[in-house]
């Protein structure tokens, strides 16, 4: 069988499967795209697939946050040293954050409704999209596997759950930044005092302000490679459940195309 090329006839489609990782439409629910937003502006966006707006966002997140020292804010704050939280924050980084923070929130948003819109349209079309990719740097093509699998591998080190689908921008990015939260964080050295029972050393050597954004950071990690694996199995039972009706059945066998 020939390999199909998208041609001009074609006005949506519902995935390209491409040397670093396969992006698709599907439906999303839009709050909880906003959710990942606020929790760190950025990650929304890198969830519907919109890499550079997300990459462009997540680094404003983590150098405005610093300069306007709001983890440490929000640490004093839980702690309950109100008058701390307040001497701590820089308010000519804080105004800056602020509208940033908030057009993260509102955009994923947005995004996610008309995104919703456009996979309805791609899916009523239906049009044929390449489901293998093969260069001289990497092959990448539509498979099923096992979503636990990619929430396993997350939670070892976030990104290896986003390589094993083949997310590879997606999964080499959440590497990098966890290893620089772990490294700036200190938090290995934290857990080897702990383990030895000097818990006050433990709490000493922790630097609070970049730990603060290892939670997010990890949760999204496992969030996106499980619903991506879920969404990529998907794709793949629509796409060969396609290509069977079209090239295998005949007028005695009826398979169902739905």
């Amino acid at each position: 069988m020939k390999n199909y090329f998208p041609t001009n006839m074609e006005r949506r489609f519902k995935a390209n499967v491409s040397p670093i990782g396969t992006t698709q439409l599907h439906l999303r629910n839009p709050y909880i795209i906003a959710w990942w937003s606020a929790a760190f502006p950025g990650f929304g966006h890198l969830l519907l697939s919109k890499y550079l707006r997300g990459y462009a966002l997540f680094i404003w997140e983590i150098v405005v946050n610093s300069m306007a020292h709001i983890n440490l804010s929000i640490i004093y704050s839980f702690t309950g040293k109100l008058d701390m939280a307040k001497e701590v924050l820089e308010p000519r980084w804080m105004l800056m954050y602020l509208p940033v923070y908030f057009f993260a929130i509102w955009d994923s948003y947005r995004t996610t409704v008309d995104m919703n819109k456009v996979f309805i349209l791609a899916e009523r079309e239906d049009a044929k999209f390449p489901s293998f990719n093969i260069t001289a740097t990497e092959i990448n093509y539509l498979d099923k596997r096992r979503p636990l699998m990619a929430v396993v591998w997350s939670l070892f080190t976030p990104g290896l759950g986003q390589l094993y689908i083949h997310r590879v921008l997606t999964g080499v990015f959440t590497m990098i930044f966890v290893i620089i939260f772990i490294y700036k964080s200190q938090v290995l050295v934290a857990i080897y005092y702990l383990f030895i029972g000097e818990l006050a050393l433990s709490t000493q050597v922790l630097d609070p302000h970049w730990f603060l954004f290892l939670p997010s950071h990890i949760g999204f990690g496992i969030y996106d490679s499980y619903i991506n694996t879920v969404e990529n199995n998907k794709l793949f039972e629509s796409e060969q459940r396609k290509f069977l009706v079209e090239q295998y059945q005949h007028y005695q066998v009826r398979i169902r195309s739905r």
